[in-house]
């Protein structure tokens, strides 16, 4: 039903960035098999299989690449599909044998996308690292936090997720948009470090004439403006002010009862900031979170109540739109965007590694008997034994 229908992904299981954008694309509705070990890989944090919610909608086949029936199976996965997945440091897929010109002589059309953190080249190519460490050498870290604070990492969401993940999902379309013209397929080399720079292009340009800051929390938007920052109300929850225009600025004024008071006046003026902060501070205290939702959600103050996770499904706006949706027992987003007449779904719940292989393999055109020889091989298969990803 999605707008990728058709489109045929192999993912090789990763963490983080990779299975994140795996997981967009078959929300789109991209047919993805994720080629997980047949062995655990200790990678990540132990959890259940269904919390995993990166690894939703795809199917598992569970193969050992390090015998050469396992790597002749992911290459013949490859050659069927428009595109490929791989998460590892430079130069181990090549030394596993499926590498992008294995995968290539296979397939002169697929597009091979590679996820890491540092990119494919540069003397940190092949050094460990975290999604901490790819934003704090971009620029990005350095600009959130509070003033006369430390950085704060802003969880995984600018260096793993938006600057990894969606640049990998990106890149894979416009290659795919390409390869469909040219005939040929390439390799799209993302690095988080890039993707994270890239998000805060507009940033630069800001710094560029002088209109933005290297301090944290001395800017606008990064919550050195009184106008666009967190408040905490009556009962110890958080509400959000974003009047940065002048006539929402005015309006919230009305609405906190502070308007004509000179303190307020001149709103860019940074040197009345702190005690601009401390007026709103002290009207924000006066009233819970609910009240003020009740008061000033739906105007144009730009206002909106903190939620966690646990409140975001009740929020009448989302419920409104579906945006929260629950599956085992399990909350989540669902996809994003929407489409107006190709529907975007999430196409099942997240797999145990390996529960699909013998159905993908048949599906992509591997005989029993094959698949039977591969079983004895200890090819494919959780830990040899079929059934085990089922259990």
């Amino acid at each position: 039903m999605g707008p990728l229908a058709g489109m045929k992904v192999v993912e090789l299981a990763g963490i983080g960035p990779g299975p994140f954008c795996a997981m967009l694309l078959s929300d789109m509705g991209a047919e993805v098999v994720r080629i997980d070990r047949r062995e655990p890989s200790g990678l990540g944090v132990p959890r259940p299989h269904g919390s995993d919610l990166l690894n939703r909608g795809r199917k598992s086949v569970a193969v050992d690449m390090k015998t050469p029936e396992g790597v002749e199976t992911v290459l013949r996965l490859a050659a069927q599909a428009d595109a490929l997945i791989e998460p590892f440091r430079p130069g181990v897929a090549e030394r596993l044998g499926v590498g992008p010109e294995e995968c290539f002589a296979r397939n002169p059309k697929l597009v091979y996308g590679r996820m890491t953190g540092w990119g494919q080249t540069g003397p940190l190519a092949k050094v460990a690292g975290h999604d901490l460490n790819y934003i704090a050498i971009s620029g990005v870290l350095s600009a959130i936090g509070p003033r006369g604070g430390p950085p704060v990492p802003p969880l995984n969401v600018a260096g793993d997720f938006g600057g990894g993940a969606l640049y990998l999902a990106f890149g894979i379309m416009s290659a795919i948009w390409e390869s469909q013209r040219s005939g040929k397929g390439q390799v799209v080399d993302v690095s988080m470090v890039e993707g994270a720079a890239s998000l805060i292009t507009g940033f630069y340009g800001l710094r560029g004439f002088g209109a933005w800051s290297d301090k944290r929390g001395d800017n606008i938007i990064d919550g050195g403006a009184p106008f666009y920052s967190v408040y905490e109300a009556k009962d110890g929850k958080y509400v959000t002010l974003g009047a940065i225009e002048a006539k929402f600025y005015a309006l919230m004024l009305v609405a906190l009862g502070l308007a004509g008071d000179p303190v307020m006046d001149d709103q860019m003026n940074k040197e009345k900031w702190p005690a601009q902060r401390e007026k709103i501070a002290a009207v924000m205290a006066t009233k819970t979170r609910d009240e003020w939702t009740a008061l000033l959600e739906g105007t144009d103050i730009c206002y909106a109540p903190v939620l966690d996770m646990a409140e975001v499904k009740d929020h009448p706006h989302n419920a409104a739109r579906g945006s929260f949706v629950e599956i085992d027992g399990y909350l989540q987003p669902g996809p994003a965007p929407k489409f107006s007449r190709t529907k975007a779904e999430i196409q099942g719940p997240p797999a145990a590694p390996g529960a699909h292989t013998r159905e993908v393999l048949v599906g992509w055109g591997f005989d029993t008997e094959e698949i039977d020889a591969l079983e004895a091989a200890g090819a494919v298969g959780w830990r040899g034994d079929g059934k085990k990803a089922a259990e």
